[in-house]
């Protein structure tokens, strides 16, 4: 069961069901190559206390790139906050914000062929790995360490790609929704359950980076899968994330073997 000093947290922050997503989402801080940045952060409901929440990190596209710390709350995240989706998806939703002119993934999301992945990770990904790693501490009683999700769309949708590739045996899951990624590295991710979504007119981020992705997954023995949307072009996102989709009811279904330490 929750602890009382979270559960009295909990209610601090007004977790009642809110109408607007700027009431729902806490503001937190993290400080990363002593730069602070702010990012987004909303809540589970507190009920039922005796059960430990999914936590989802939402990587955002090229739009909503800036310092106001709002903008990466466009799409999902706003989605998420309503009321209804609250309930049915209860969740920690990290979500950070990628400066101006800045990438989750260093590499051109125009292009068709994929850029090799660079050594260590940029500077925003950082960023959202930090605030992973700040709420799993802050909020280690009140999270399931087995339901940790990843996903993210357009420029998220190369982060989430990049990062499950480096952070593999971290998710539960992964939704890349049309992204790309680093093909010759797809083996990384034959343990990770991935779901991905791409539209077939996309213009902005070819429909190929994903057919390869998920191609070079299951040629090394994944399991990933792709809804290819007809018709569909780069906002193929609205598609994914809508619940007729049954990609929410998926990814929050998922689990990964979690070993406890002894001691």
């Amino acid at each position: 069961m929750i602890a009382p000093i979270l559960t009295a947290f909990f209610f601090a922050a007004g977790l009642a069901l809110a109408n607007t997503s700027s009431n729902a989402f806490v503001d937190k801080t993290v400080t990363v190559a002593g730069k602070e940045q702010h990012f987004r952060l909303l809540l589970p409901l507190v009920e039922p206390l005796s059960a430990p929440a999914p936590v989802v990190l939402f990587l955002h596209g090229a739009g909503e790139r800036g310092t106001d710390n709002a903008a990466q709350l466009l799409h999902f995240p706003e989605k998420m906050a309503q009321p209804e989706w609250r309930v049915k998806y209860r969740c920690f939703l990290i979500a950070p914000q990628c400066e101006s002119e800045k990438q989750w993934v260093d590499a051109p999301w125009g292009d068709k062929q994929p850029k090799s992945m660079a050594a260590g990770p940029s500077e925003m990904m950082q960023v959202a790995l930090a605030a992973l790693d700040q709420v799993r501490t802050e909020f280690q009683e009140a999270i399931d360490p087995a339901r940790i999700y990843l996903t993210g769309l357009s420029m998220g949708g190369y982060g989430t790609w990049e990062l499950a590739m480096r952070h593999s045996d971290l998710f539960a899951a992964a939704a890349p929704i049309c992204g790309g990624g680093d093909e010759a590295l797809a083996e990384r991710l034959k343990t990770l359950p991935i779901w991905a979504f791409h539209g077939d007119q996309d213009t902005v981020v070819w429909p190929e980076r994903s057919e390869r992705m998920v191609a070079a997954v299951n040629l090394a023995g994944g399991r990933a899968r792709l809804s290819l949307l007809p018709g569909v072009g780069h906002d193929s996102w609205n598609n994914a994330y809508d619940p007729k989709s049954g990609l929410l009811d998926w990814m929050f279904a998922q689990k990964r073997m979690v070993v406890k330490r002894p001691g």
